[in-house]
C-alpha cells in the first residue's frame, strides 16, 4: 500500500468546512467522490485540520492509502478532472505509511485578510473582510506581539468547543498593510476552534480602542472569552501554508 500525500487549494464559500457533515455539503464530501471515481473505491481520506464555513485554503494536506499503480502526476490529473472548479489538486507526493498529515504537522500559518477601503468591493466579499474604519497596520503589528509565545489561549477559543487542552504557542504574529489591504498572519504549532478569527476580532477591539494599547497580554491571561473581541467574519480566513 502507498500512502500519498496530498495538497489542494479550495475557495471554501460555498462549503460548509472541511469535515464531511450530514446535512452540508464539504469540501472533504467532494473531494471523496472525486477520489472513488479515480481509485474506483472509497478511499478513507484524513485531513491535515478542519476548517469552518466559508474559510478558504491555500495549502490543505490531506492523505489517502492506495495499492492502485498511478503515478503522482497521474493523481493529480486524475482528480482535478473530477473536481469542480473550485477545488484544485496541485501536489502529490508518496509518504512513510506512518505519516499523518495533522499529527505529524509541525506548525500551521493562517491568513486573515481585511479590505480598509471607504466603499464595498465586489470582488472581495467573498474573500476579504470590509472593514470601513481606518486601521494603522504599523500599531496593530506592534499589539499584536503580545499573542507570540506559549499561552493559554482559552479566551481566543469559541465556547462550542470540547477540548480540554488550550494552550498553544504562537511562533509569530504579522499585521501590515498593501493599499487598500489589510493582512494579519499568524502561525503557531495549533489552533483552537475560531482561535485566528477571534485574535483578528480583538485587535479590531484595539484598533477601536475598546482594548488599550498594552493591555492584550492581560486579555490572553484572563482565560476569559468575554474580554476578547468578536469572531471575525469567516470569508477573510486562510489557512495558508502546513509545516511538516
Amino acid at each position: 500500500m502507498r500512502n500519498l500525500l496530498i495538497t489542494i487549494q479550495y475557495d471554501g464559500t460555498r462549503y460548509h468546512g472541511w469535515q464531511v457533515q450530514k446535512n452540508a455539503l464539504s469540501v472533504q464530501e467532494v473531494f471523496q467522490n472525486a477520489v472513488e471515481k479515480v481509485f474506483l473505491k472509497r478511499l478513507d481520506v484524513k485531513g491535515c485540520s478542519r476548517t469552518d464555513t466559508g474559510v478558504h485554503a491555500n495549502m490543505y494536506c490531506l492523505t489517502l492509502m492506495t495499492d492502485m499503480k498511478i503515478s503522482d502526476e497521474g493523481v493529480i490529473m486524475a482528480l482535478n478532472t473530477h473536481l469542480p472548479d473550485d477545488i484544485a489538486v496541485i501536489d502529490c507526493i508518496e509518504v512513510d505509511k506512518d505519516f499523518h498529515p495533522r499529527y505529524s504537522c509541525k506548525s500551521k500559518e493562517y491568513v486573515y485578510k481585511l479590505y480598509n477601503g471607504k466603499r464595498p468591493n465586489p470582488f472581495y466579499s467573498k474573500y476579504a473582510l470590509h472593514y470601513h474604519r481606518e486601521i494603522d497596520a504599523d500599531y496593530l503589528n506592534e499589539e499584536a506581539q503580545a499573542f507570540v509565545g506559549t499561552y493559554d489561549y482559552q479566551a481566543f477559543c469559541s465556547s462550542k468547543t470540547d477540548i480540554e487542552d488550550t494552550v498553544r504557542t504562537v511562533k509569530s504574529f504579522s499585521v501590515w498593510r498593501e493599499g487598500d489591504m489589510v493582512f494579519f498572519k499568524v502561525e503557531a504549532d495549533g489552533f483552537l476552534y475560531n482561535m485566528v478569527r477571534i485574535m483578528v476580532g480583538t485587535l479590531l477591539f484595539v484598533s477601536e480602542g475598546k482594548i488599550k494599547s498594552g493591555e492584550l497580554k492581560s486579555v490572553i491571561l484572563s482565560k476569559d472569552r468575554s474580554k476578547a473581541g468578536k469572531t471575525a467574519q469567516p470569508q477573510g480566513l486562510y489557512l495558508n501554508k502546513v509545516n511538516y
